[in-house]
């Protein structure tokens, strides 16, 4: 504990000391050696070019991977339509909850720089296994001869199962850390800097579509028609190249402390707010406990101001009889600082905004599912060439791409003369901005299906499952406007979760926000079951049945942007109503 207490007062003597210089970085950040971080010598885009080409190289090398993989199972493990699908749904469904292992860690431990950097090792190791497994003749199934296919073994599945695994343990201690240690580069306290931090998350987004737009054309056609040990072999050859990105920036980088267990310290506010319930709220916030120190009493966090929200919680920083009579002020599970409450408090406040990100979610599960579903019944030649229905997510793609440069160089300098706000838009704007052109993108899905329907009636194709004369460049717009919309509200949540998070719970709130999108695909599945069992009693054919031309899937489309606008109205409520949270120096 000496050893600890003794590095916080040399933080706090070369802060002190430099006060007002702008030497050094005012958020509490150190550099690789544990020194107070330079602001010339660490950080910024110089540290972040580093951070953007790991992300870059691991994004490249999961959808190299995860996009082609449903063919793999079939025509190398010679697995069912129905089982490769459940296998690549359980798989992506973990990769989406291991995240929350590495938040923890990050947080309570390893800090985010270590967390990355061990789970980039296991993420190798997964995809060096995944290699070999397609590689090695042992270790694969035997060709199809004729129409009989040889199942793979026991030990053959079990190391391609084992390879995939660990892909999906790793990526969850990148993804949550990854941008948020990205953002660690820029000064909050700051504005030139906080400045740059805005544009940061809109590059960061730009930089995972461009690997996944490259993985989805290069990478996917040398799977197919060169060899899958190949194709596998150079998304393992990219996450060579990610890990030695970021060794050779941290000389760079702006290192924040891990500040203990989030969870408990969420739980020592709860247990001793109900210790002391019987205690009333002091009127008189100032006598509320908190260390008299410069920094917070949290590691590699700053202090928080109190709030006047949620005021049963604040009985957890009250000074009790009891605490004074017992000398235990120290005891967190009796007597908690007023930082250690706002935590909490942050965290109740961003429920209801975060709550909203599972419907936008399920919304953008479609362009995976009944997008693609539409666009086979509909023309996909285009001269002597046929257009795969999935292919479609390439304009998804490429309105990211698009939409980034343009929010950040046009957009923003735009807005920023109306409202004089350093980012243009507030997060919680841009967010809702990206609500709402969800509910658009729905409106143009369901217009091109009642098109679609039109000419079903009119050729008489009610009984028949083919396509349509209508050509599936028409689902375009669709597409482009779900990239916009991802580019207003998904880069908009990773900006939001990072500045509004409790400094200290960064990683974990990063992960929670990336449990949104598995929860909105299974938000999605269950509408979508609700949906099947209500149309489709009595016989009826129901709004989505297999056969998509005796359907109504337009109703569908029109369902979710009702639910995408009722979900507005909420969020409209709650964001209006928001609290932001406000941090002192470090």
């Amino acid at each position: 504990m000496g050893s600890e207490d003794d590095e916080r007062a040399l933080l706090e003597a070369y802060i002190l000391q430099n006060e007002g210089s702008g030497l050094y970085a005012g958020d509490g950040s150190v550099d690789s050696k544990g020194k107070p971080a330079l602001k010339n010598d660490t950080g910024q885009w110089k540290a972040c070019s580093f951070i953007l080409g790991t992300f870059f190289c691991e994004r490249l090398a999961f959808y190299g991977i995860s996009t082609n993989l449903v063919n793999y199972f079939i025509e190398k493990l010679h697995e069912r339509t129905v089982v490769a699908s459940t296998n690549i749904t359980n798989w992506k469904g973990t990769c989406y909850i291991t995240p929350l292992i590495g938040a923890i860690l990050a947080d309570t431990y390893w800090g985010r720089y270590w967390t990355i950097a061990g789970f980039t090792t296991v993420y190798l190791i997964g995809m060096c296994t995944l290699t070999l497994s397609a590689s090695v003749s042992a270790l694969k199934p035997a060709e199809c001869v004729g129409s009989v296919c040889p199942s793979a073994t026991t030990a053959q599945y079990a190391v391609f199962l084992t390879g995939l695994y660990l892909i999906a343990l790793g990526t969850g201690g990148i993804k949550p850390c990854i941008w948020p240690f990205g953002a660690d580069q820029f000064d909050d306290t700051d504005p030139k800097e906080r400045v740059k931090k805005g544009s940061y998350f809109n590059w960061f987004y730009f930089s995972q579509n461009i690997g996944a737009i490259i993985a989805s054309s290069v990478l996917v056609w040398i799977q197919d028609n060169v060899g899958w040990g190949i194709g596998f072999g150079i998304p393992t050859a990219l996450m060579g190249v990610c890990i030695a990105s970021l060794l050779i920036g941290t000389p760079l980088y702006r290192f924040q402390k891990p500040g203990g267990s989030p969870l408990t310290r969420i739980c020592q506010v709860l247990v001793a707010s109900f210790r002391k319930r019987n205690l009333k709220v002091l009127e008189d916030n100032s006598l509320l406990h908190e260390t008299q120190d410069r920094s917070s009493a949290i590691e590699g966090s700053r202090k928080l101001e109190h709030s006047n929200e949620l005021r049963c919680l604040d009985k957890a920083a009250l000074i009790s009889d009891a605490d004074i009579e017992h000398g235990d002020l120290c005891n967190p599970w009796r007597l908690c600082t007023v930082t250690q409450v706002e935590e909490l408090k942050i965290l109740i406040r961003m429920f209801p905004i975060w709550a909203t990100g599972i419907v936008f979610s399920a919304v953008f599960a479609q362009m995976s599912t009944l997008f693609v579903v539409q666009g086979k019944l509909m023309k996909r030649t285009l001269g002597s060439v046929t257009i795969p229905a999935a292919s479609l997510s390439f304009f998804d793609f490429v309105s990211v791409i698009i939409w980034v440069p343009i929010y950040d160089s046009i957009i923003i300098p735009i807005v920023k003369k109306f409202t004089s706000k350093e980012r243009g838009f507030s997060q919680l704007q841009r967010m809702g901005i990206g609500l709402f052109v969800s509910i658009l993108c729905m409106a143009a899905a369901a217009l091109v299906e009642i098109k679609r329907l039109q000419l079903v009636t009119e050729l008489g194709l009610e009984d028949e499952k083919v396509a349509v004369p209508l050509s599936i460049l028409w689902q375009i717009p669709q597409y482009f406007l779900l990239g916009a919309a991802e580019v207003f509200t998904f880069i908009g949540q990773h900006e939001f979760y990072y500045e509004q998070a409790p400094d200290a719970m960064r990683s974990l709130c990063s992960a929670l926000s990336l449990l949104t999108n598995s929860l909105g695909n299974y938000l999605s599945s269950l509408i979508l079951t609700i949906v099947t069992y209500v149309t489709t009693k009595g016989g009826k054919a129901g709004w989505i049945p297999d056969n998509l031309n005796e359907g109504h899937l337009d109703y569908f489309y029109w369902l979710l942007a009702g639910l995408s606008f009722l979900n507005l109205v909420v969020y409209m409520v709650f964001s209006r109503n928001y609290k932001e949270k406000k941090a002192a120096a470090a």
